[in-house]
């Protein structure tokens, strides 16, 4: 299962749900098909996600993709940290979200996809702060890939081709160890030159 993330738009998911061995799975529409009533209350910021990999989960194909992560509000969060604008309240959100995916993380609410794929378009600046890049990345190198999306019609082939090289890796350290790094790493720095947790066994 791989989790794609970044520059995403409805066109490439499109495209790659067209290619013969790939499933593109989205997040279950809570009571689709159903009787309106009451408007639900707003979902806890990994539900998306994790409704999704569990969906995905019973999907038969090659490669399965899904463009929701039980970790993106902790991503947003983690990325709004390093706005020195936000001051403390950057930080305090990031504990937030952080403390709600560990506490579903947990109770086995979810669990982390064998890959993230990430689609950054070509920016002159980079990506800025980013938790897959980033700690993620220093993390299990082998389990957070980089796919230029660019633009135009030649952005899924580049999706597809990084779907065909997955490489082989160790699988993830603790999600405690994960957010653990995460308040460690310093977004400027290069994910390839800091700490990272240990192999598990």
């Amino acid at each position: 299962m791989v989790v794609l993330v970044g520059e995403i738009t409805e066109g490439l998911l499109a495209e790659l749900g067209r290619s013969g061995n790939v499933s593109v799975v989205r997040t279950p529409v809570p009571g689709a098909g159903q009787p309106g009533g009451a408007e639900p209350a707003e979902p806890p910021g990994w539900q998306a996600g994790a409704l999704a990999m569990r969906a995905a989960a019973r999907r038969q194909a090659g490669y399965v993709i899904v463009p929701d992560d039980p970790l993106a509000g902790v991503a947003a969060a983690w990325r709004a940290m390093w706005d020195v604008a936000a001051g403390p309240a950057g930080a305090a959100g990031f504990e937030e979200r952080a403390a709600e995916a560990l506490a579903a993380w947990h109770h086995k609410r979810f669990e982390l996809p064998d890959y993230y794929l990430v689609a950054a378009a070509g920016q002159p600046g980079g990506t800025g702060p980013d938790l897959y890049l980033g700690p993620l990345r220093a993390a299990r190198p082998r389990r957070v890939i980089l796919a230029a999306a660019g633009e135009g019609p030649g952005q899924a082939g580049r999706v597809l081709d990084a779907l065909r090289s997955l490489p082989h890796g160790p699988w993830w350290p603790p999600l405690d160890e994960l957010i653990e790094a995460a308040r460690r790493f310093y977004a400027g720095g290069l994910a390839e030159t800091q700490g990272a947790p240990a192999p598990a066994g």
